[in-house]
């Protein structure tokens, strides 16, 4: 592991300069303050901090807090104050980035990085890997791997819950650093659109980057103005990575190759028999879903603990990275096997069978179409009705698929709130409606998420699998600028059963 090094505030300015980043600087005899903090939060702020005024929403108030606290010197697209040292930048987001990997001291180096990007499966494929690395590190006396998907994260020092799938490139770094510290090898992350476009994973060298599949999302002035600009954010990533790995099954497969080319080394995955790594003879046995992988290495049957076919798509993407990285085939079976992603077709069923409460991160046109698909495929006989919102401010393509998805094959549709953020939910659900209406779809509008559940329980007369999607074990709800603690999916399906088991 590299020796850890503080530097001072000259060495900082230095570095911005040599990437010709600095508008204007003025250090007002600080040049050789040692930095101890690097910091966008003005309530973590200690003496000697270096201080980022970063984001749209950041206020004079949040610098002035931060100064008042000790910090040493301002790092800025914009000069707010002349009479402190402060280093005013072109691009604040790419400074981040370089300030950042100063201050971290370049962990990625002492780690190997495998980083997914794509539409769906990116998370199931995230558990995926983590499993088959972590039986690796048993077999060899390694330490258990960190990862950070976007649900939750372990980094060695932090284990929870997240809020944003790829952080600011100062939190990830932080991550990289922690994870380092902790004496672990390797680090599965997802790796978002926005990540990528933002300069959040600047300077990060993938030692395997994965690129799932890809359709539209994201789509929004905040975000992703069309989809050439969201697919073009997600192929950026082959500009940095040792090996890449493409699922040849996926829609505008041969884009993606093509820009893989960066790559010092391509693995391709998918069904069809050219493919580097190629899964045959998909089937369900006993209720669990066994498939065969036939690659230079091995022709193995492999098997998954958990219901929906389409992920083996998933599974393929991890075996993929186990392969780059030279996992042996022992721990990939294994690892594949035991694994059970949270909140991916969890099921939760009635004892009489009658209903079915799957919570699933579906969230987008491609997760729902698969997750309606293996529904109908796996549960046959039984009603859909599905509980869902979509977040305000943003991804306003949702509302159209995911609206005239459900309002297509589903029995009932249950609006309800998913993070309206700025939004008015009232607003976000008409929106939906209108689509749900247009495929001749029955619909409810109900903010509260555990009323909205209940009452598809409560409505359902025949078998029924009920849906309820897009937060998984989040135990928070977004509205306007406050973050507010709810129960999460898993907590009310729960309770939901149970109500429905005293009762039968």
């Amino acid at each position: 592991m590299k020796e850890i090094k503080k530097y001072s505030l000259k060495d900082y300015l230095d570095r911005l300069s040599a990437q010709d980043l600095v508008v204007e600087a003025e250090l007002k005899g600080k040049d050789d303050c040692q930095i101890e903090l690097l910091t966008y939060d003005s309530k973590e702020v200690i003496p000697s901090a270096l201080f980022i005024c970063k984001g749209a929403k950041f206020k004079e108030d949040y610098l002035v807090d931060a100064l008042n606290k000790g910090a040493v010197c301002y790092v800025s697209a914009e000069k707010y104050a002349d009479d402190v040292p402060y280093i005013i930048v072109s691009d604040i987001r790419k400074a981040m980035s370089q300030l950042s990997d100063l201050f971290f001291c370049k962990p990625y180096e002492d780690l190997n990085i495998i980083g997914l990007t794509g539409t769906k499966g990116k998370t199931t494929s995230t558990f995926f890997i983590k499993s088959i690395i972590d039986d690796y590190m048993k077999e060899v006396g390694g330490k258990e791997s960190a990862y950070l998907s976007t649900m939750t994260e372990y980094d060695g020092k932090v284990r929870g819950p997240v809020y944003i799938t790829t952080p600011e490139s100062v939190a990830l770094m932080k991550h990289f650093r922690s994870a380092v510290d902790s004496e672990i090898e390797y680090f599965t992350m997802e790796v978002s659109s926005q990540g990528l476009k933002y300069d959040r994973v600047d300077n990060v060298p993938f030692k395997v980057a994965l690129f799932t599949n890809i359709s539209e999302d994201h789509i929004s002035p905040k975000e992703h103005p069309d989809f050439e600009d969201y697919f073009n954010s997600k192929l950026k990533i082959f500009k940095q990575c040792e090996t890449a790995c493409v699922n040849i099954d996926m829609d505008e497969a041969s884009r993606v190759l093509d820009a893989a080319k960066d790559a010092k080394r391509l693995i391709t995955y998918g069904t069809k028999e050219d493919a580097d790594i190629y899964a045959y003879n998909i089937r369900k046995e006993n209720g669990n879903i066994h498939f065969n992988v036939k690659c230079d290495r091995f022709d193995k049957e492999f098997e998954l603990s958990i219901i929906g076919l389409f992920n083996v798509e998933n599974a393929l993407t991890a075996i993929a990275a186990a392969y780059a990285l030279d996992i042996p085939v022992e721990c990939i079976y294994t690892g594949l096997k035991r694994c059970q992603p949270p909140c991916h077709m969890e099921l939760h069923p009635s004892k009489d069978k009658k209903i079915i409460i799957i919570v699933d991160f579906a969230h987008n046109k491609l997760s729902y179409t698969k997750l309606l698909e293996s529904v109908k495929e796996e549960f046959p006989g039984y009603k859909i009705s599905a509980v869902f919102g979509c977040a305000g401010g943003k991804v306003y393509n949702r509302r159209r698929d995911v609206g005239t998805l459900t309002g297509k094959h589903c029995n009932k549709v249950y609006i309800t709130a998913e993070h309206p953020g700025p939004e008015r939910f009232e607003d976000i659900s008409a929106e939906i409606a209108k689509y749900v209406s247009a495929q001749g779809g029955v619909y409810e509008i109900i903010e509260d998420r555990g009323q909205a559940l209940q009452k598809a329980v409560d409505e359902a007369k025949e078998p029924t699998v009920i849906l309820i999607t897009g937060c998984g074990e989040m135990k928070y709800q977004r509205y306007a600028n406050e973050t507010i603690s709810r129960p999460s999916d898993v907590d009310y399906a729960n309770a939901c059963i149970e109500r429905y088991n005293k009762s039968h």
